[in-house]
């Protein structure tokens, strides 16, 4: 049986402050989207962060710097005498 986590409790505020052309076109579009202006501003905020968010994790590449990227990928590991030295300490085996 699937568990339904439980709703966060909201105790967070953001404000900010607009003009009123601004502040009218939100509170439309709200309406349209049948939310309250913090729940649009919340949903669409949240939207754009994990869009942001996930451009800085993929990438796309042409042909030759996408061979460049997996050569580099698949090389061996360069020797890094002073990392080896700052992990020792900590039992961190480096082969």
């Amino acid at each position: 049986m699937a568990m339904t986590p439980e709703p966060q409790t909201k105790t967070e505020r953001i404000d900010i402050r607009t003009t009123p052309a601004a502040k009218r076109a939100l509170q439309e579009t709200a309406a349209i989207e049948h939310k309250t202006v913090s729940g649009f501003l919340l949903d669409s905020g949240l939207k754009a962060s994990a869009q942001i968010l996930a451009d800085r994790w993929f990438f796309l590449l042409d042909d030759k710097r996408w061979e460049v990227f997996v050569a580099a990928f698949n090389a061996s590991p360069k020797e890094h005498q002073r990392l080896r030295q700052l992990l020792s300490p900590l039992g961190v085996l480096l082969n």
